[in-house]
């Protein structure tokens, strides 16, 4: 089995590259390596994915380029022939987006059309890509449930997310390609993104200055685990999607179709205030944090919930890892890493 996955320097892409390695698949790596955040950390993961297919014997390639070149995009599918696509790289960032808008179309919008135009031409089974929980956008509707409709997104990340998720649409329609997308929910742990919140408070709680608090500390984040989303990742990927018999027009379910194509959450189905999640950070750190209480922010949803049960059903597999124990093995590794 040879796997493509895409952003395998990021945070969530690195997790599921080396776990394929450690099973023994073969996996093709393919990452522009940009700036967004500190390179440092990403060529640290790359190099762990080295060392991982060096020990398990598997076979690894990085691609070094960007997924908006098309022409690179198609020499890699044609070298390499990758039975299934786990697709991770994105410009993430639900902030940021308001600043730089322009990099979430090249890298969200252009990148995932070359993806999709690779796979069908080249007849890859399963694409299986991320989505987003900032896709319920304005929704209120607790828990969140993929068979619910998601067409009022409160910033432009969740709304290139969305498109990723009608584009894949689209081809399962015409060309019977079969695609799954996955709604990450707030995901944290050991190599996080530095531009996220459990990174940047612990980063700021032990240098003794003070943490953004956002909406003060109020709203809820059905946080999930590294571990947990990297399981389902790849549980997801080998249930190639198949069309829903049951599937009627004249009542369309958003989550599935009469195309292959599926729609899944993946989170830990137990929201947590950001307030005990800074606690859970001050306990892990035996330190407590300097709080700076702010308003919520433009584009910023209250809170999260997910709804876990169709992911559950279609793969077997239920995210579990309390929010405690996630922080510590985060504030574990960050200590190793920066040696604090």
């Amino acid at each position: 089995m040879t796997t493509l996955v895409t952003g395998n320097a990021g945070f969530i892409g690195f997790h599921v590259a080396k776990r394929l390695l450690e099973r023994g698949d073969s996996v093709v790596g393919f990452d522009v390596v940009n700036d967004y955040y500190d390179p440092t950390i990403k060529e640290a993961r790359l190099a762990i994915l080295e060392e991982t297919a060096a020990r398990t014997g598997s076979a690894y390639t990085f691609l070094r380029a960007n997924l908006a070149d098309l022409a690179a995009v198609n020499e890699a599918f044609a070298e390499h022939r990758p039975e299934r696509v786990i697709h991770l790289a994105a410009q993430a960032g639900v902030r940021y987006s308001l600043e730089n808008p322009h990099a979430y179309v090249e890298s969200n919008l252009v990148a995932f059309t070359n993806i999709l135009e690779a796979c069908r031409h080249h007849k890859v089974e399963h694409l299986t890509y991320a989505s987003t929980s900032s896709v319920y956008g304005a929704n209120t509707k607790m828990p969140f449930s993929e068979h619910e409709g998601v067409d009022h997104p409160l910033q432009f990340y969740a709304a290139t997310k969305k498109a990723n998720e009608l584009m894949a649409h689209s081809y399962s329609h015409l060309y019977r390609l079969a695609t799954t997308g996955l709604r990450f929910f707030t995901v944290y742990g050991p190599w996080g993104r530095p531009d996220m919140a459990l990174f940047l408070f612990t980063k700021k709680t032990l240098a003794g200055e003070p943490i953004p608090v956002f909406n003060h500390g109020h709203h809820t984040r059905d946080f999930t685990y590294i571990d947990d989303i990297v399981e389902g990742v790849i549980r997801a990927s080998d249930a190639i999607a198949q069309p829903n018999p049951e599937w009627n027009s004249d009542y369309p379910d958003p989550a599935t179709s009469n195309a292959p194509y599926r729609l899944y959450n993946i989170g830990n189905n137990n929201p947590v205030k950001l307030s005990a999640y800074i606690e859970a950070i001050e306990d892990a750190l035996g330190k407590k944090a300097i709080k700076d209480l702010l308003p919520l922010q433009p584009g910023d949803v209250p809170d999260t919930y997910a709804d876990s049960s169709e992911l559950e059903k279609a793969v077997g597999y239920k995210p579990a890892t309390p929010v405690k124990e996630g922080v510590a093995n985060f504030i574990d590794w960050y200590r190793n890493f920066y040696r604090v």
